[in-house]
């Protein structure tokens, strides 16, 4: 059984609110583990939580439950809580009804199972020394959206995702190489395997790492790091609160003129109807050939900035109030693979995953590379250990070298490997 949010809202009006909203999330999940090599467990969780936020005499009052809930218990703590806040302006979508047919496909757990099983074996076949672990899933997200000025908006999407783990220990040398994909409708897993298999070889062989200001490659999965303080400074947010360092630069030249950043919230697999609020998503041209184009900003941040939402607000947990945040940022990719971007460098540094927290607004950062490898005249050479690099984000941007061609999903960020300079390598 699931709380009705109709009653929710019901009831709240009834109790004196003059605006409700209830934001429902339910999902049910089927994982499949595996460790050292061995299936060790299966497993079903069913969850669901429920946020009802309101507005009494113009302040806000937002309460959560997770699982099955009486209603008139809800809808009084969230009056409770709206008598300790001030008022504000009341941020709440129209009236509109979308609800979207499921997406996805979903797959048993007996073909998880031997699916596993099939990954594990072609990396022990070549590596059988090594062991695996593995988490293998199918799950089922329902996101349902309702307000008192007659919004319904409902997503229902079937995703399959896995993740790769392989553990080489050879005296007191440990080396972890990890991988994984998120999709639809069905696995497909040669791939990441062929690359994880790739890597293992690059590592074979210890080597010092080169040291001072060299050129560093990151791989799609270390750039990542890079955009999530892109995305930060694009925040309509951080221009209200004045800590973007690009908030008086639109229209200007903020990054290499190589780079082409958007959000296109329709592309596979993630795409995303609606935000938080009901408001429909849409494609953002972010920065074009390195020149900041837009913002993007959630309905409280659109109207203080005088531009209205983009459709990007997204709530980071059920018990707060939705806040800017992108969806599907892609970057425009360049040419070739990372062997073809490698090939370009007499001597350099590969950073493929990483130790650390990720840079600030600042764009400052410090890391330390859990797996990285040297470049010497255009070839990988061999795994460098103890490694640290550190520089600034935006500094780094603005000497972008090359953007390869290899575009790679991780998370709902589509990029491509890139070369950049003036960072400082130290072993």
């Amino acid at each position: 059984m699931k709380n009705d949010p109709e009653q929710l809202i019901e009831l709240a009006l009834k109790a004196g609110a003059t605006h409700a909203e209830v934001y429902q999330s339910r999902s049910l999940s089927r994982p499949v583990s595996f460790e050292a090599n061995r299936l060790k467990q299966l497993e079903s969780s069913q969850s669901e939580g429920t946020a009802l936020r309101l507005w009494r005499e113009g302040c806000p009052g937002l309460a959560v439950a997770y699982g099955k809930v009486e209603p008139e218990a809800l809808v009084e703590k969230a009056i409770a809580i709206s008598q300790l806040n001030p008022p504000e302006t009341i941020e709440i979508g129209s009236a509109r009804t979308e609800i979207h047919p499921p997406v996805g496909k979903e797959i048993g757990v007996k073909e998880l199972i031997e699916i596993g099983k099939e990954a594990i074996a072609q990396i022990r076949e070549i590596y059988p020394e090594v062991l695996c672990n593995a988490e293998f899933e199918c799950e089922t997200d329902i996101t349902t959206l309702i307000n008192s000025q007659g919004l319904h908006c409902e997503y229902t999407d079937i995703s399959l995702s896995y993740s790769l783990g392989v553990e080489w220990v050879r005296g007191e040398d440990f080396l972890g190489v990890y991988d994984g994909e998120y999709t639809r409708d069905r696995l497909n897993t040669e791939t990441v395997i062929q690359q994880i298999l790739q890597r293992i070889q690059w590592a074979e062989s210890n080597v010092s790492p080169p040291v001072g200001k060299i050129p560093v490659v990151f791989t799609p999965d270390a750039a990542t790091m890079l955009w999530a303080t892109v995305s930060d400074a694009l925040s309509g947010k951080r221009v209200v609160e004045g800590s973007s360092p690009w908030s008086e630069l639109k229209g200007e030249l903020v990054v290499s003129d190589r780079l082409t950043l958007s959000q296109q919230p329709d592309r596979k697999p993630y795409e995303c109807p609606f935000d938080d609020e009901g408001t429909p998503t849409k494609f953002l041209s972010l920065i074009t050939q390195g020149r900041l184009e837009q913002f993007y900003s959630d309905r409280a941040t659109g109207r203080i900035l005088g531009t209205g939402t983009t459709g990007n607000g997204f709530r980071p947990s059920l018990g707060r109030y939705p806040t800017p945040d992108l969806i599907n940022l892609l970057v425009e990719p360049g040419q070739g693979s990372l062997i073809d971007l490698v090939s370009q460098l007499d001597r350099g540094l590969i950073v493929d995953q990483m130790l650390g927290d990720d840079a600030d607004i600042s764009g400052d950062f410090s890391i330390n590379l859990d797996l990285g490898y040297r470049v010497e005249k255009g070839k990988i050479v061999g795994r460098v250990k103890d490694t640290m690099v550190a520089g600034n984000i935006y500094t780094a941007l603005k000497q972008l070298i090359a953007l390869g061609g290899d575009l790679k999903w991780n998370g709902s960020c589509y990029t491509p490997s890139l070369i950049v300079e003036g960072l400082s390598v130290v072993a």
